[in-house]
């Protein structure tokens, strides 16, 4: 399944209407995951684009700064290419996460993740 339907399933189970809210959910649990993500496994046709300023929005200095931090603890570059190669990764390894979730079926099983 595909990214874009993935969202489009968390979307109707979760009531979350807007996909960038979606994607920083995605994004964090990714982070949140102790291994690196496998780079084998980026979409080659991905339909989830959307500009860093639309995805962080408010946020979107935190959510560099953790983006920043987790190459380093992984051991890789902070340099531009490499930043949006792991967003990339880590949102779609994110998203898939959310959406294989049997327990995923409303809102607040997405709250629960949170503690």
């Amino acid at each position: 399944m595909q990214a874009r339907e993935q969202l489009i399933r968390l979307k109707r189970h979760t009531g979350i209407e807007h996909w960038n809210v979606l994607c920083r959910w995605a994004f964090c649990r990714s982070l949140a995951e102790e291994t690196v993500p496998p780079a084998s496994k980026i979409p080659a046709d991905s339909n989830v684009e959307m500009s860093w300023k639309v995805f962080g929005g408010r946020h979107s200095e935190l959510y560099m700064a953790l983006l920043k931090e987790r190459c380093l603890r992984d051991g890789l570059g902070i340099d531009d290419e490499t930043l949006a190669m792991q967003f990339r990764l880590h949102l779609h390894r994110g998203i898939a996460y959310l959406a294989n979730d049997r327990d995923m079926r409303d809102i607040a099983s997405m709250l629960a993740l949170a503690s």
